[in-house]
């Protein structure tokens, strides 16, 4: 039974949080910089993930239900903040910031995408929260133990692919880069309305379809 359980858990969170998937926005997102600069934001985008999907999974209802926040507004705000980040990667904002910073060392700490998108709502984002919150819910402890267990596997093969972001980056060249990240900027603003739009449907303003 905790066989099947983990299996499903593990399908479930692989399939929402899409490693491979993940790894081009991760090569657009950081373009230009060192593999020193990526091996820190990877590391740090995958810790912070893990952080806050241990929390949602040990007692994500009872936090949201304490500040009275629902699934559906969580999903619908983690969706705008997604559809800035899309048009940041659209029309090369994020690159502009970057070479106006490049002599500023606070700039560095400006652009970082490890906590933000790339954190959450990328990696922990609203679909995940929400597989967290119902894989766990009133689950045993050893079964709820079980599940951060595959949670943090998944996440483990999100950093495996942003370390292969550079060979990626290499095989693409300057051109392909250009390309991908205003393909990837297009497919998160698809992304992020989607999340809009579930949430909405979570809220009964849209009928289910």
């Amino acid at each position: 039974m905790e066989m099947a359980l983990a299996v499903t858990a593990f399908f479930t969170l692989f399939v929402v949080i899409d490693p491979i998937g993940l790894a081009p926005m991760f090569v657009a997102m950081t373009s230009g910089m060192t593999q020193k600069q990526r091996l820190r934001i990877a590391a740090t985008s995958c810790l912070v993930a893990v952080f806050i999907l241990t929390v949602f999974g040990l007692a994500g209802q009872k936090l949201l239900d304490f500040v009275g926040i629902s699934l559906a507004a969580f999903r619908i705000s983690g969706g705008i903040l997604l559809f800035i980040t899309a048009l940041d990667m659209l029309f090369e904002r994020r690159t502009a910031r970057r070479e106006e910073k490049a002599d500023d060392a606070s700039g560095d700490l400006a652009n970082d995408p490890s906590v933000f998108p790339l954190a959450m709502p990328l990696i922990a984002g609203p679909g995940a929260l929400a597989s967290m919150i119902l894989l766990s819910s009133g689950a045993d402890w050893d079964v709820t133990v079980m599940i951060l267990g595959v949670m943090l596997a998944v996440v483990a093969l999100v950093f495996v692919m942003f370390l292969l972001a550079t060979p990626i980056e290499k095989l693409l060249g300057a051109t392909g880069v250009v390309v991908a990240t205003r393909l990837m900027g297009m497919l998160l603003a698809a992304l992020s309305v989607q999340f809009v739009v579930d949430g909405m449907r979570d809220l009964g303003v849209l009928a289910a379809g």
